[in-house]
């Protein structure tokens, strides 16, 4: 990998000496530059040329939204947001993404500090590497999707069959995928489950902010509850979400159990639960880092299940999509914007209709 040259934006001078030291250890990547401030990091781009921006999102003279849009307006360039733990951290973390941020961390506690970084360590420098291998007109499109408000919503007769369940699993870029596969639904739309690897405090604020702009009602998945027609269930950012058939019905379960491929939620996790069913299950691997998910499309393909992925050109990373697709776990490849109308064509056929159907 050629060398990556990163420039740190961060008013605290603690966490620019944490981010540095973490990354510099890295033969790959070279600091080419501090900045306390987006004033100073807008001089110091200029004149370094960095591949990639670490940004904290709060940030004195000018805030890290403000800077951000600006960038992505005259200067497009992979950013990683550093982020607070908190609502309010959650929120504009959630902009910055819709702005064209390519991924975000959680900034490390003053405890975790002094306890342990290897988490926060690993995980900063392979997002940071993730970072440069973005294709930037995939980067520049993923923004433009939040720019524009023309949405129209899909027609949909309804579900020809009982507990037909959508269930799709993302990772980076797969805030803006997610987005852009249901704001066109209708709110009769099939039911739908997500795991998309996000912390706790995100995945509450990601449901609620879709909500207000969606047809379908989107909520954080709760223990026990019933999946109904027209509802997205999204997994806490601390929980496995799973999906159990009782007396006919669905329902979502939690579980607080081991990582899974690094990750609680894992999008294994959710596939595997849904082998049982398999014959009534849509699985959608969207873009992302790693490959969790790839083992659990292959099995449901195994088990009768209709199984998709990001396409590569419209991929932010086509990692857990590539992954699947090297397992030859999907039936179908398909670019994002021709995703919502697929799912929704499959799942108004009957029984008969969809046997010929899985590969259309």
């Amino acid at each position: 990998m050629a060398n990556i040259r990163v420039l740190i934006i961060d008013d605290s001078a603690v966490i620019r000496h944490v981010v540095r030291e973490i990354l510099q250890r890295d033969e790959d990547i070279t600091i080419v530059g501090e900045a306390e401030d987006p004033l100073v990091a807008r001089d110091l781009i200029k004149q370094l040329n960095p591949d990639v921006l670490t940004l904290d999102v709060e940030m004195p003279k000018m805030d890290g939204i403000t800077f951000l849009a600006n960038l992505m307006r005259l200067r497009p360039m992979p950013v990683v947001m550093l982020s607070t733990l908190t609502t309010k951290g959650a929120d504009t973390t959630l902009q910055a993404l819709e702005l064209g941020a390519v991924d975000f961390i959680g900034k490390p506690t003053e405890q975790e500090l002094l306890n342990s970084q290897d988490g926060f360590a690993q995980t900063l420098v392979d997002k940071v590497k993730q970072a440069v291998k973005i294709d930037q007109k995939n980067f520049q499109l993923s923004s433009a999707i939040h720019q524009s408000s023309d949405h129209k919503t899909l027609n949909f007769t309804g579900c020809a069959r009982q507990n037909h369940l959508i269930a799709i699993g993302a990772s980076t870029g797969g805030n803006d995928a997610i987005k852009n596969i249901l704001l066109p639904l209708p709110e009769n739309a099939p039911a739908i489950v997500i795991t998309q690897h996000i912390p706790k405090i995100f995945s509450e604020r990601f449901a609620q902010r879709l909500n207000a702009d969606c047809a379908m009602q989107v909520q954080e998945a709760r223990h026990g509850q019933k999946i109904k027609l027209g509802n997205a269930y999204i997994a806490p950012g601390d929980m496995h979400l799973k999906v159990v058939e009782k007396s006919g019905n669905l329902f979502c379960l939690l579980e607080d159990s081991a990582l899974v491929n690094r990750h609680k939620p894992s999008v294994d996790v959710l596939f595997e639960s849904l082998l049982p069913i398999a014959g009534n299950v849509q699985a959608v691997l969207l873009t992302g880092m790693g490959r969790d998910g790839a083992q659990g499309m292959l099995s449901l393909k195994n088990s009768g299940a209709r199984t998709l992925i990001q396409d590569e050109s419209s991929s932010l990373v086509w990692g857990m999509p590539g992954a699947a697709s090297k397992l030859n776990a999907q039936l179908l490849d398909l670019p994002l914007n021709k995703m919502a109308k697929n799912l929704l064509k499959f799942a108004s056929l009957d029984r008969t209709q969809m046997k010929g159907a899985l590969n259309d």
